[in-house]
């Protein structure tokens, strides 16, 4: 069971459990097994991948030029991969601090694809200071936390006996 932020509560629980994140589990919270050399393993591989990403792309440009397809193909082929990976870069990097819209991101969907790279950049860049997402889960995590203790704060005394002020 799980509220509108995505904190996750069980029935009979003691407070809000944290949301896992991709790679990451719960070990954000407290940045224990293995926080450390899981966000220098993210690091890396998105790196990786995007280098390897853009070697596939390079090797589908020279495919173009073999066919010899044009000078307006291939720029526009270029222009297309560029401004999609800009906005993909954007639009990840966005969605580590906010909560994306569910509607947007499924008009996004095709951009997404055709800009890649710029979503694995944007994981890299974000994994050098913190897991990706991190931060918007531990505010969230916070509040429910917060939220959750307010709940619970204990009245002392029975109500019903109290003085009323004449």
């Amino acid at each position: 069971m799980s509220d509108e932020t995505g904190t996750q509560y069980t029935a009979g629980s003691r407070g809000p459990r944290p949301e896992p994140l991709r790679f990451f589990g719960t070990a954000w919270v407290n940045h224990d097994n293995g926080y450390t050399p899981r966000r220098i393993g993210v690091a890396v591989g998105s790196l990786a991948t995007a280098v390897a990403a853009c070697l596939v792309l390079r090797l589908a440009y020279q495919g173009l030029q073999i066919a010899d397809s044009g000078a307006f193909v291939s720029i526009l082929v270029v222009a297309m991969f560029a401004i999609c990976s800009a906005l993909a870069f954007r639009n990840t990097w966005d969605s580590f601090g906010k909560r994306p819209d569910p509607d947007r991101q499924a008009s996004l969907r095709g951009l997404l694809a055709i800009g890649f790279v710029g979503s694995l950049l944007a994981y890299f860049f974000r994994s050098l200071t913190e897991a990706p997402g991190e931060k918007l889960h531990r505010e969230e995590y916070e509040a429910a936390l917060k939220q959750h203790e307010n709940r619970n704060i204990r009245r002392t005394g029975n109500p019903s006996k109290k003085r009323r002020r004449s």
